[in-house]
């Protein structure tokens, strides 16, 4: 079954950056869009309407973990994830290869699917490129993902091709699956660093009808240099009208690069795993919550900053929460960190269409303790 056409817009562009409009049933997003992950239908201790008020248009889902509980049907029954989580927004959902690979010994691969142990429970499960579209239909979201082979970054040439030749198959098996009127399939093209085995997966992938394409397997462990230089590639190859996702990446300095080389959407749980742990990023740089030092510092995180930690609380109100373990410091950090994120693609957006890209990553390089000129990475 072809995928229909997804609505993609473009406003403008500097360079190879640009910004867009992304249309789905469940609403408009922006982009380049980064997108919050509900791993299992919840931001860990956000809720939707404070993931709206920092600026959150986009959901990521993943569909191995939903899978396992609450279970597909039990969320199409509620009227699929955006009604079952209270979100009512634009949602996309993982396949959950990344997660099903990251067993490692627990997973046996064969050309039909992967069959591995749940982590849950230690029980045998098989998961086909057709039972993972089959999932993602019943949990509806607008975007869903193929399921794909994610190596390491150490993997040796020859995995590498067996997961590009697998994950080529998996996308078009996937292709042919029905799925609801207002879902969009995209492909991910895998190869690693590999730049023949990336162009090999991109141009087989560009054959067929899919509403967007993903840029998987990096942010595993390759260097910042390969990153830049393979996501570099994939812009340059991958098709202009339709979105471009580079999954797993949400370190603030490697969304404004990647950006710049043309990337449109972005996922990663590195923005509330940080504030989780104490860790917030500010105009002035990144600031650890634990320290000593903000013990009687009544200034607010971020003076720039209009999210709810900064408007409400001072740094040693944050630093107290942290020290007592109470969850409101967990919360208040993570929307901190999201807003944080939201503003810089908001900035990011507004120099594109201002033809001025290079010098708004240029501010904010001695910011985020990126080191050299002011010039972004691929773009001369």
């Amino acid at each position: 079954m072809k995928s229909s056409r997804l609505r993609f817009r473009l406003i403008a562009e500097d360079g190879s950056a640009r910004c867009a409009w992304l249309e789905t049933a469940h609403g408009r997003v922006q982009t380049p869009a980064f997108m919050p992950v509900a791993t299992i239908g919840v931001v860990k201790s956000v809720d939707p309407a404070e993931l709206r008020s920092v600026g959150a248009e986009l959901l990521l889902g993943n569909a191995y973990h939903l899978w396992l509980r609450p279970g597909p049907t039990v969320v199409e029954k509620a009227g699929g994830l955006a009604r079952f989580t209270g979100w009512n927004g634009p949602m996309l959902t993982d396949s959950g290869g990344f997660q099903v690979f990251s067993l490692g010994s627990l997973v046996r691969v064969t050309p039909e699917g992967a069959l591995f142990k749940s982590h849950l429970d230690g029980s045998l499960r098989f998961l086909s490129p057709e039972d993972c579209m089959t999932i993602q239909r019943q949990l509806g979201a607008d975007l869903v993902m193929p399921l794909d082979v994610c190596p390491p970054a150490d993997a040796p040439e020859e995995e590498l091709r067996q997961a590009v030749n697998l994950s080529v198959e998996w996308a078009r098996r996937s292709l042919a699956c029905p799925l609801a009127e207002h879902q969009h399939l995209f492909a991910i093209v895998q190869g690693g660093v590999d730049r023949d085995l990336r162009v090999q997966c991109a141009q087989e992938l560009m054959a067929e009808d899919f509403a967007g394409f993903a840029v998987g397997g990096l942010a595993v462990g390759e260097s910042k240099e390969a990153m830049y230089r393979t996501v570099q590639l994939m812009a340059d190859i991958l098709p202009a009208d339709r979105p471009r996702y580079l999954m797993g990446v949400g370190d603030p300095w490697d969304l404004l690069v990647c950006v710049g080389l043309g990337m449109d959407l972005f996922d990663s749980v590195l923005p509330t795993r940080n504030g989780r742990h104490g860790t917030v990023w500010t105009a002035e740089g990144k600031l650890n919550l634990h320290g000593a030092a903000l013990a009687e510092d009544y200034q607010p995180l971020d003076g720039t900053c209009d999210c709810p930690a900064c408007t409400g609380y001072t740094r040693a109100y944050l630093r107290h929460l942290f020290r007592v373990g109470d969850s409101l410091g967990w919360r208040l950090a993570s929307l901190h960190n999201l807003r944080f994120l939201f503003r810089l693609l908001e900035g990011a957006r507004q120099a594109i269409k201002e033809g001025r890209y290079d010098e708004y990553v240029a501010g904010w390089r001695d910011v985020l303790q990126q080191p050299g000129g002011a010039r972004v990475p691929g773009r001369g």
